[in-house]
């Protein structure tokens, strides 16, 4: 099993590299980690430890990460808030002019990594706002309910 997650990471890795075509090397970094970290077309409530673990997401003091929320679209259409997909908010960031279906995980339980456990995420759908640098999303920032749906 340890090597089927291992060989999904590296696929995520490789197709990235499409993904970043034409992007300034200084952006790249920031983009992948972005990926890594809330890119989740396949994402399910019931998967959040794992893909968290597998991933090895962490907090900005490499501790458990309160919070991660996984967008649930593909990553043009992701990439487009930063550009006509959004409106801007002011600085770098941009708020989605379309909600997005996303899971939102929460800390159940540890402190550090391998020890973080995040139980079952929320479905929900939400306008995302995302920080952008160069026309390329780099952070998320928040999302904000759908009032139109439940969520």
């Amino acid at each position: 099993m340890e090597i089927h997650q291992s060989a999904v990471i590296l696929l995520l890795i490789l197709s990235v590299s499409s993904f970043t075509h034409g992007q300034p090397d200084n952006i790249k970094p920031r983009y992948i980690k972005f990926l890594n970290q809330h890119f989740g077309p396949d994402m399910t409530e019931q998967k959040c430890t794992s893909e968290i673990r597998q991933r090895d997401i962490t907090g900005n003091d490499d501790g458990c990460k309160p919070v991660n929320t996984f967008i649930q679209a593909n990553s043009n259409d992701i990439r487009a808030v930063c550009g006509t997909g959004g409106t801007p908010q002011g600085g770098d960031l941009f708020k989605s002019n379309q909600p997005f279906p996303v899971i939102t995980c929460n800390l159940q339980s540890g402190q550090r990594p391998p020890r973080c456990e995040y139980g079952k995420g929320k479905k929900s759908t939400r306008y995302i706002v995302l920080g952008c640098a160069e026309g390329w999303p780099v952070h998320y920032e928040e999302g904000i309910p759908d009032t139109k749906k439940t969520g």
